[in-house]
């Protein structure tokens, strides 16, 4: 596929939907994404030259066996992306900033003519991340900057396997080339929590199906998965805890009291849960070094709210993938409403 016309076509489509305080970002955002495309190479060709690091071509060749995988056994998109490799250079593809109200945990979402409404801005630039994050702490907002190793563009362009995906485990990095491609499969414009919860579950379904098949060695990466269940969970139960205290009649000193208090809370259960059960892993110790807010705890939301919905579909459509994924563009056609409903229907 020929990127150019399709960035030229998306900067269009940008320039004549926006008003000019945006062009700047969106100038960015075109900069960024050429500069990416400009550095992919095909990874056949990497992992075809002796001369190249043994373990990167090792890498990019398991990544290859996980896209097609994901087209026979998953039946997802049979395109180009994750077929390249770029090396940005960076140790993130892009910063994405959330913020949130003071006393919600509702996200303060950027809009898009194309993509639609969503949970969190991005910038090729840590220091634009920081500087919008300044501009919406000094109105108050709760605000948290995260580097992103990796995103999609929804089909728009043949997506690179980067650099910055590589630290990963082997599960982390099948898991995450799955639910990439599943934003391909399927995107519903101005619902983040659909989108992310139903690629979730595609990417957790399919590394167990490629374990079973004997792809990679399910062992090396069952402890670490564990553990990120445990601190999901430790998240999850702080969200719905402060979303309690939300909803009470408090005074704003009294909320603030309130809230300090579950953060101090939730650091203390975290200190537990590793030295205790994790025999004093430390692999989210720089999680809780960072400030902690509202949105800090915004991706937990987003990402796992309705995954067991959407695995409630899969096995009424008995386990099929075809099936389940015809189930989930009938359920993103219906109204918003109506499909949030029906998805904390299938929570049930």
């Amino acid at each position: 596929m020929n990127s150019w016309p399709r960035l030229l076509t998306l900067a269009s489509a940008l320039l004549a939907t926006t008003g000019c305080a945006h062009l700047g970002y969106y100038a960015h955002l075109a900069r960024g994404q050429m500069e990416l495309l400009s550095r992919r190479v095909p990874i056949e060709q990497i992992v075809g030259d002796p001369q190249r690091d043994p373990e990167l071509r090792r890498r990019l060749a398991l990544v290859l066996d996980a896209r097609r995988f994901a087209v026979t056994d998953l039946h997802l998109p049979d395109n180009d992306s994750y077929t390249l490799y770029a090396d940005l250079g960076r140790s993130f593809a892009v910063w994405n900033v959330l913020a949130t109200p003071e006393f919600s945990l509702a996200p303060v979402e950027s809009c898009f003519p194309i993509a639609g409404c969503v949970a969190y801005r991005g910038h090729y630039s840590r220091e634009r991340a920081q500087a919008q994050a300044a501009a919406l702490r000094a109105k108050g907002y709760d605000v948290v900057v995260g580097g992103v190793p990796a995103y999609s563009t929804l089909g728009w362009f043949d997506d690179p396997v980067l650099n910055t995906m590589l630290h990963w485990s082997d599960a982390v990095l099948v898991a995450t080339v799955f639910h990439e491609l599943v934003h391909q499969q399927l995107y519903v414009t101005d619902d983040t929590v659909f989108n992310e919860s139903m690629a979730r579950f595609v990417e957790q379904q399919g590394l167990r199906e490629y374990f079973a098949a004997g792809r990679i060695d399910e062992t090396a990466s069952a402890l670490q998965r564990s553990r990120q269940r445990d601190f999901t969970r430790l998240m999850l139960d702080t969200r719905q805890r402060l979303t309690q205290i939300y909803s009470l009649p408090l005074s704003a000193g009294a909320m603030r009291a309130r809230k300090a208090a579950e953060f101090r809370r939730l650091k203390s259960r975290y200190a537990e849960l590793r030295d205790t059960q994790w025999n004093g892993d430390p692999a989210y110790d720089g999680w809780f070094d960072a400030e902690l807010n509202n949105a800090s705890l915004l991706s937990f939301g987003l990402y796992d709210q309705f995954v067991p919905a959407f695995e409630r579909i899969y096995e009424q459509v008995g386990r099929d993938w075809p099936r389940f994924h015809a189930a989930c563009r009938a359920l993103g056609a219906l109204p918003a409403d109506a499909r949030r409903q029906r998805l904390q229907e299938l929570m049930k």
